[in-house]
């Protein structure tokens, strides 16, 4: 079995130094690929050296639109820095975010637009964050041309997600889709081509419907939400995991192969 967990914070501090038996207990489930991105730049240099630690591992540098009210001109000349001579995987985790109360759309938008352009200069996919906001990140995406992504999370619409597939991007599913309530989004999980659809955790974030209340996602919980993900679509885990894999490995090219 081999998977690959698109979104995972590997370097929270839910995690308390524990990084490498969660990754021993992925390993064991099969998860071969982890992807990390940070969301500001105070944790550009922890992720790059989490990634340098743990060889499974692999790192997006951007900054999250929840840390825009924090972040000043010289992020984005540092962000170029660490795009340029650390070898990430992809830009992320960005996007917008139009549920956070208070939210300044127009600051938001501005460091979107900024990191898109800079994802056009190296070439790299990007991991969206689209909360609330699908419309508006898709057009920016018309205007700002990248190689594609991921949609982190996805819970658009039909027709955004056609959207989304139709700019070259692949949408994350995780541990939303295990919630039965979660039905609209389940529908989306079942009916969309297999051939769009990557798996994520975001642990410790998102936990899925088997986790204890309270208690952080983990990586190793993947296996889990691929089989629920086989268990809807009607396929075998193997499958699954095959198609899923491969997806990733195809959006995120910079990515080495899993063996």
């Amino acid at each position: 079995m081999q998977l690959i967990d698109t979104h995972c914070h590997l370097d929270a501090a839910e995690f308390g130094g524990h990084q490498a038996e969660l990754l021993q207990a992925a390993q064991a489930a099969g998860v071969k690929r982890i992807v990390v991105p940070t969301v500001t730049r105070a944790n550009f240099a922890a992720v790059h050296a989490l990634c340098e630690r743990y060889p499974d591992c692999f790192p997006a540098y951007g900054i999250h639109p929840m840390f825009v009210d924090d972040a000043i001109p010289d992020d984005l000349e540092i962000l170029h820095d660490f795009l340029r001579e650390r070898n990430p995987v992809a830009i992320g985790e960005i996007g917008l975010d139009f549920f956070i109360e208070h939210y300044d759309q127009a600051r938001q938008e501005h460091f979107f637009a900024e990191q898109l352009k800079l994802a056009r200069e190296f070439d790299l996919p990007v991991l969206l964050h689209t909360r609330r906001a699908q419309d508006t990140i898709l057009k920016h995406l018309r205007q700002i041309k990248v190689r594609g992504g991921v949609s982190h999370a996805f819970s658009g619409s039909r027709q955004q997600a056609d959207e989304f597939i139709r700019l070259g991007f692949k949408l994350g599913f995780g541990g939303a889709m295990t919630y039965p309530r979660a039905t609209r989004l389940r529908e989306l999980a079942t009916t969309l081509p297999l051939s769009c659809i990557v798996l994520e955790t975001d642990a410790p974030d998102m936990p899925p419907e088997f986790v204890e209340r309270g208690q952080p996602n983990q990586p190793e919980y993947l296996l889990r939400i691929a089989q629920t993900l086989a268990n809807l679509r009607g396929i075998s885990l193997e499958e699954l995991a095959q198609a899923t894999t491969e997806n990733a490995l195809a959006v995120l090219n910079r990515l080495p192969p899993v063996n």
